[in-house]
């Protein structure tokens, strides 16, 4: 047995010398690291897509506007509209503090209650304060008694919140650069109106030589189911979220024909829009001179009104000049 041992003990002596004489062997032969590059499949040029630090970042000046005609949405001209009207960061806290603010001042607040003090009657005492065995009470007047008064109750009160002015006009630009982003602020020529087809004036006719003027009751009617057929081809209609019309003046076609059919659209004047108005509804047809108006009457924040004599203040920014008609 001892012998077997010795024997194994010897073989795996000469197996680790000759391992370590292969080692010794491979560790001076070098690979020249020159002649060596690594190959993969995957590996490809990168794309020269940096640009020069020193080259100067030019934001928008001016962003384009299509002026549309109306009920047929043909394109009449391009316009050019500074990006401070209509190309305004989104702020969602600004529109916030301005919707708020302008559902605030609409609240009427005339709420009213009367105190125990208001309460016609007389004010003596009902019954003795003791002797009766029943509670202790006071005058009629008591809140505790039908047609008493009220404690604590709602008084006339101003619920009108303020908001700085500049902040005001940022949220109507805002309101607006938010809808021509999104491809819904559709700018209709001067004189936006709806006008009717040969088919009402036939039937005006009609009427007439009948010796009866056609009823009102019809006349709206038949507008209301031209107002659908106007928007429905133009998608503007209760499928694709209503929309809102802005006219400088009062129009009788599209007024009447859009008051008959509220879940279609409705028309307003533009002395009656509010920055809720712009963000309600899903598409927003304004008249260009309207347009014009709210953004003049509405930048405050970019025109100063400090006369200061000899000096270079900043102008309003540019808007409305034409490219292409």
């Amino acid at each position: 047995m001892a012998g077997k041992g010795l024997r194994g003990l010897n073989e795996a002596l000469k197996s680790l010398s000759l391992s370590s004489q292969t080692c010794r062997e491979a560790a001076s032969l070098r690979i020249p690291s020159s002649n060596f590059t690594r190959s993969m499949a995957t590996e490809t040029p990168l794309p020269k897509i940096t640009t020069s630090v020193n080259a100067p970042f030019r934001p928008t000046s001016t962003v384009p506007v299509t002026i549309f005609d109306f009920p047929s949405f043909e394109p009449q001209r391009l316009e050019s509209w500074s990006a401070k009207h209509l190309h305004v960061p989104l702020r969602r806290d600004i529109l916030h503090l301005a919707v708020v603010y302008e559902g605030d001042k609409t609240r009427q607040g005339t709420a009213s209650t009367k105190t125990r003090w208001e309460v016609a009657g007389s004010h003596r005492k009902l019954r003795p304060q003791k002797g009766t065995g029943r509670a202790r009470l006071g005058s009629r007047q008591s809140p505790m008694l039908r047609g008493g008064g009220k404690p604590f109750g709602p008084r006339p009160r101003d619920f009108a919140t303020r908001i700085n002015r500049k902040v005001y006009d940022l949220a109507w630009r805002t309101a607006l650069s938010y809808r021509y982003r999104r491809g819904e602020l559709i700018v209709c020529a001067d004189g936006l109106e709806l006008p009717l087809p040969e088919e009402f004036d036939a039937l005006v006719a009609a009427a007439d030589a009948d010796g009866e003027p056609l009823s009102t009751e019809l006349q709206r009617a038949f507008k209301a189911k031209w107002a659908r057929q106007v928007l429905d081809a133009n998608e503007w209609g209760r499928s694709c979220g209503r929309s809102t019309f802005v006219t400088t003046t009062y129009r009788e076609n599209l007024f009447e024909a859009l008051d008959e059919v509220p879940n279609y659209g409705r028309a307003l004047d533009v002395q009656d829009v509010d920055v809720k108005d712009l963000l309600e509804t899903g598409r927003l047809v304004v008249e260009r001179e309207a347009l014009r108006e709210m953004i003049d009457s509405h930048q405050s924040d970019l025109v100063t009104r400090v006369f200061v004599a000899n000096a270079n203040l900043p102008k309003a920014p540019e808007s409305g000049k034409v490219l292409v008609e």
